[in-house]
C-alpha cells in the first residue's frame, strides 16, 4: 500500500516540475525579449519599435521552448 502513495506522489512531483518549467520558460524568455528591446531602444533611439519587435521574439522563443520541453516528456 506504501507504493502506491509514493507512486502518486512522484507522478505529482513530475507534473510539478513540468508545470514549473514551462512557466520559468515563459517568463524568461519574455523578460529577456523586454529587456533587450528596451536596452536597444535606449541605445538607437527607436523607441518603441525594437521593444515590440524583441517582445514578439521572446513569445515565439517562449512558444518553441514549451514546444521543445513537451517533445521531451
Amino acid at each position: 500500500m506504501s507504493g502506491d502513495g509514493k507512486g502518486q506522489r512522484d507522478g505529482f512531483m513530475r507534473a510539478f516540475s513540468f508545470l514549473s518549467q514551462i512557466g520559468v520558460s515563459i517568463i524568461v524568455c519574455v523578460a529577456v525579449g523586454i529587456l533587450l528591446g528596451r536596452l536597444f531602444d535606449s541605445l538607437l533611439g527607436t523607441t518603441p519599435w525594437l521593444l515590440l519587435i524583441f517582445t514578439l521574439l521572446g513569445v515565439v522563443a517562449a512558444f518553441k521552448s514549451i514546444f521543445d520541453i513537451s517533445k521531451k516528456q
